[in-house]
């Protein structure tokens, strides 16, 4: 039995999180940094990981392109009385240029779901009644029959108007825009509450264009994560245009893309076929990103999410590792694993490489404690067949133990050679009973050879044979320690000073 294991697993993961905590990461949940190590694919929403989340509005114009000062009042009255969680558009859509709105007063509200991907609110203004509702473009469309020509005239949303709207909007997305639909419709002067049924037959006012430039770094963290062996998906609620725009300069090859719409129709069966070429999820909401991770852990990928919005909070909870930033919604944050200080995606990298560390320094011990404890009983069970006396007394045996263990404790603080770390690291249950089966007799060896060599060459008696034994076993058991923690040549990998002091000491000691 491995009895220091407890020990070690703790220290080998407190100090990861110590290491990481010097690189501006909090890890929540020192369990997490085993499921870091053996990440093999990151899973990333869009907005404010691979981009800056320095959102603002660069443009408001109407269905025929041109600015418009008319569509920039109702998404900002929009925005202005949403009494829910402003999101980071709201932010951008207030901070463009503040309007006056003393004049209206808020009646109702629909709030934004990600099922509609919409939001309503229902304004006064003397004896006007106004509906104004903005979200996703494809859906707004959806609800409207008419648009607002440049003149101020509303006109039927025909086919022929439709595909041109529809047309600017897909352009505004190559281009790298993300984009908001707006409208409205007048409603009865008797009119105080709002419902879901209200959003129809509306007028389609424009669009609202916003820029969010990608990070500086995001391409160089990706490269990185990708040479380690770290593929990296985009899961994220913005459309297709946006996000391929958003690869495109940071360096993601787009393989092949899934739309919500197209997981929907999906059996889970289909969705795990489907998996294995797709790294670009668009449309998505918070339930299919849930679905999409559990999926992909279900064909055996051990799965990461780094996420900071409210909509990232279930997929945050269904990875192996959860990832947000300090700057993310609180529901992120509490649900994720580790909590990045700062916006840079550079980290993710030095966060893999210190969860592998710690997950190879726990099986260098799970190797040294199976295969050297085996050994022992081994070895113990055929001296008792032979020998008339205790090959060694009880103390001894139990002395023996607690000097070895003292040696492993140094295990934690051990370096690592850069190979062992170079891809996902796994737990291998298999190789360690390999190891210890093959190991441990060959470790009895020497012991058997020990035994030879008191009672033939020193004609050892009972006190003797068990001293001889003793230094002998603690002495290999000290050399297995320096075998074992690398694979290369011994004497080519250097151990951390404090494991090789505790060692050469312990053997000294004893």
């Amino acid at each position: 039995t491995p009895e220091l294991l407890p020990m070690v697993v703790t220290v080998t993961l407190a100090r990861g999180a110590l290491r990481l905590a010097r690189r501006r990461v909090i890890v929540k949940r020192l369990a997490a940094l085993h499921n870091l190590g053996a990440m093999d694919l990151l899973c990333t929403d869009k907005t404010g990981t691979l981009t800056e989340a320095k959102i603002a509005l660069v443009r408001h114009v109407d269905p025929s392109g041109a600015d418009s000062e008319r569509l920039l009042e109702l998404v900002f009255l929009n925005s202005h009385f949403e009494s829910g969680i402003k999101g980071p558009l709201d932010e951008a859509i207030l901070a463009h240029r503040p309007l006056d709105t003393g004049a209206w007063r808020k009646l109702d509200e629909v709030p934004f779901d990600f099922e509609r991907r919409r939001v309503s609110v229902l304004l006064a203004r003397g004896g006007e009644r106004l509906l104004v509702v903005k979200g996703a473009p494809e859906d707004m469309l959806r609800v409207s029959n008419r648009y607002l020509a440049a003149d101020g005239t509303e006109s039927p949303l025909d086919a022929s108007a439709r595909a041109k709207i529809l047309e600017r909007f897909e352009t505004f997305g190559e281009q790298g825009y993300r984009v908001l639909g707006v409208a409205f419709r007048a409603v009865g002067p008797d009119r105080a509450t709002a419902a879901i049924g209200d959003e129809s037959d509306l007028v389609f006012a424009g669009f609202a264009v916003f820029l969010d430039p990608p990070k500086r770094d995001a391409a160089d963290a990706i490269r990185a994560l990708a040479k380690a062996g770290v593929a990296v998906a985009i899961l994220t609620g913005d459309n297709e245009r946006v996000t391929r725009h958003v690869c495109r300069e940071i360096g993601i090859a787009v393989s092949q893309v899934m739309t919500g719409d197209e997981l929907s129709g999906l059996s889970d069966e289909a969705l795990s076929t489907r998996l294995g070429g797709v790294n670009l999820y668009c449309r998505m909401t918070p339930p299919q990103k849930q679905r999409v991770i559990l999926a992909l852990r279900r064909t055996g990928r051990v799965v990461g999410f780094l996420g900071d919005g409210i909509n990232d909070a279930s997929a945050l909870r269904a990875a192996d590792v959860g990832v947000s930033v300090d700057a993310g919604a609180d529901v992120a944050k509490e649900a994720a694993d580790l909590i990045l200080l700062e916006h840079e995606l550079a980290v993710m990298h030095d966060a893999v490489m210190d969860g592998r560390h710690a997950v190879v320094n726990v099986f260098k011990y799970l190797l040294m404690g199976t295969s050297s404890n085996f050994g022992n009983m081994f070895s113990m069970a055929g001296a008792a067949l032979f020998l008339p006396f205790l090959p060694m007394l009880p103390i001894q045996v139990l002395l023996n133990n607690l000097l070895y263990d003292c040696t492993e404790a140094g295990i934690p603080f051990d370096t690592v050679d850069p190979e062992t770390i170079a891809k996902p690291v796994r737990w291998n249950v298999g190789l360690i009973q390999r190891f210890m089966l093959v190991m441990g007799p060959a470790s009895s060896l020497f012991d058997f050879l020990t035994f030879l060599v008191l009672l033939v060459m020193f004609r050892a008696n009972e006190a003797l044979f068990q001293t001889g034994w003793f230094v002998e076993s603690l002495a290999t058991q000290v050399l297995v320690v320096f075998a074992i923690r690398t694979w290369r040549p011994m004497f080519v990998s250097r151990p951390h000073r404090l494991l090789a002091g505790l060692a050469l000491g312990i053997a000294a000691v004893g």
